[in-house]
């Protein structure tokens, strides 16, 4: 069993900042090492996409659209993963979503959804 609690979304003006958090906890995560954690998003009408992945290493890798202006980070002791995003767009609107990547096969676990909403 993995639960991610996510939180920090909202709705900001262009320019803003927001800091997005999720949090990781349940059984499954004292038996399967993490891969990696990180940060999906999904606009209205547009497929869910990667925004930016964090390995158990610390390895990062950001979308293109996100690169400069979102900074993915974790604290492997509290299994937390953070977006800062700042210098936000109105492009940037969409339900984020965390994600986390466990074991040998890989099982992928997903939060709720979080609404980022940024207006012109």
């Amino acid at each position: 069993q993995v639960q991610l609690v996510e939180s920090g979304g909202g709705l900001v003006q262009a320019g803003g900042s927001l800091k997005l958090s999720c949090a990781a906890s349940g059984s499954t995560l004292s038996t399967l090492r993490i891969n990696t954690m990180g940060w999906y998003r999904q606009a209205p009408g547009k497929q869910r996409e990667l925004v930016a992945l964090i390995t158990n290493g610390g390895r990062t890798n950001y979308a293109y659209s996100v690169k400069g202006r979102f900074t993915i980070s974790r604290d492997n002791a509290k299994n937390t993963v953070y977006l800062q995003m700042n210098s936000l767009k109105p492009e940037d609107t969409a339900v984020y979503y965390c994600n986390l990547n466990l074991g040998l096969a890989h099982y992928d676990y997903w939060g709720q959804g979080t609404q980022v909403t940024v207006s012109s």
